[in-house]
């Protein structure tokens, strides 16, 4: 029933009725949270109130955007109109992310193939949308970054949780595929993430090349996050592009790069699904922001700044795996690349929120419950993020320390 004006006209705001009746609301929105930003929002009040807090718990480099992509934004800001652009991107930077597979992987890739997109977040929506339909199934790993299942889960497509394990190195292969497919039924796409969140962990060459030949083989969609490539420890990334065209390849400028708030990435697109990307592309977003497209343009020629970042992101984790293990984390997965340390800590606790709560409550260390990211082995991991300063590194390893048991 709608409502009506009283009879001196409109209703006072203070008067205005509210409808008791059941409203429609969406299944598709009733996702699990991402626990890791309620734990931020967290940390965020409690430093507001004047407490000492470490921040080990958001994938965020503490850095902001480079020299040169501030100056390239400047620079967009006095001169250009900064209107919409091209659903899929401005051409320069297009082209010069085209560039960059050549400068990096060898890889002759035509500018067309490049998709810019909202954070690799936007890159995600469009993949599933253009390969996927309602009610097929993608496999992915866990533990893995939730908002994978979470967005699937939202469009109506069925994640199918591969349970990794240290001696996979929390990664997918061909055999747990065939595991998966003859137990739960046929498989539609694959996710892989390399270097992972929450892991860390990575694929060589050789591990990549056996899960692109398999999907090719069977028919399943490839879906490439390679997020954390330029923040590595143990070799450089291996890219999806390098033994398939059939991929969706996901990247962003927000790690590497530094441009968390910038909220632009990119997707290299297979030729069959392009125009539905395109389309796709053309009425979610009709475009990314103009000025962040200008500004990253530049971020390609910052490398010598963003490598000193990388430096700190490999003291850090240096540190922490020497001292980690003298607060009895001592069973942790092998941080190949990205800014994370997965630990387990099945024998400190059975609910890691809980445990993550009184950390923070009684040291003032931030860090990520594993229930994020595994749901069924969770409450036995936490994740921790090195992504800060070297000083709150060590400071949060001492805290960590005096807090915990130590070794057994």
């Amino acid at each position: 029933m709608p409502l009506r004006d009283g009879p001196g006209g409109a209703w006072p705001r203070h008067q205005r009725r509210v409808l008791k009746m059941a409203l429609k609301r969406s299944a598709r929105g009733q996702v699990p949270p991402f626990i890791v930003m309620d734990v931020l929002s967290e940390a965020n009040r409690r430093e507001a109130a004047g407490e000492d807090v470490l921040h080990l718990e958001v994938g965020q480099p503490s850095t902001g955007a480079p020299s040169g992509v501030i100056e390239a934004a400047q620079a967009a800001l006095a001169s250009d109109k900064l209107g919409y652009t091209e659903a899929l991107g401005i051409d320069l930077l297009r082209e010069r992310i085209a560039r960059y597979y050549g400068e990096t992987h060898d890889i002759d890739l035509a500018a067309d193939r490049v998709a810019v997109t909202t954070g690799s977040s936007g890159g995600f929506m469009l993949a599933f949308l253009a390969a996927f339909d309602v009610g097929d199934r993608v496999a992915l790993a866990d533990p893995g970054y939730p908002a994978y299942r979470n967005i699937l889960a939202a469009l109506g497509i069925e994640p199918v949780p591969i349970s990794t394990t240290l001696a996979d190195r929390y990664q997918p292969t061909p055999a747990l595929l065939e595991r998966v497919a003859a137990e739960t039924g046929a498989i539609d796409g694959l996710i892989v993430a390399s270097p992972a969140n929450p892991t860390g962990t990575m694929l060589s060459a050789a591990e990549m090349e056996a899960l692109t030949d398999y999907c090719d083989a069977h028919g399943i969609r490839l879906i490439s996050d390679e997020i954390y490539h330029g923040i590595t420890y143990e070799g450089a990334g291996e890219t999806a592009l390098s033994f398939t065209d059939n991929a969706f390849v996901v990247n962003s400028f927000s790690k590497y790069y530094s441009m968390t708030g910038w909220r632009i990435g990119w997707m290299v697109v297979p030729e069959d699904v392009h125009r539905s990307v395109e389309c796709l592309a053309q009425n979610m977003f009709i475009s990314v922001p103009a000025l962040s497209q200008r500004a990253a343009c530049a971020a390609f020629d910052c490398l010598e700044e963003l490598d000193v970042n990388v430096a700190r992101y490999a003291a850090n984790r240096a540190l922490l795996l020497r001292e980690l293990p003298k607060a009895g984390l001592d069973r942790l997965a092998p941080a190949d690349g990205a800014f994370y340390i997965y630990a387990e800590v099945g024998h400190l606790t059975n609910d890691s929120e809980a445990f993550c709560r009184r950390i923070l409550d009684e040291t003032g260390v931030a860090l990520a419950p594993g229930t994020d990211f595994d749901r069924e082995r969770g409450r036995a991991t936490i994740r921790i993020s090195f992504a800060r300063d070297t000083p709150t590194m060590a400071d949060a390893a001492r805290r960590l320390q005096s807090w915990l048991p130590g070794p057994k």
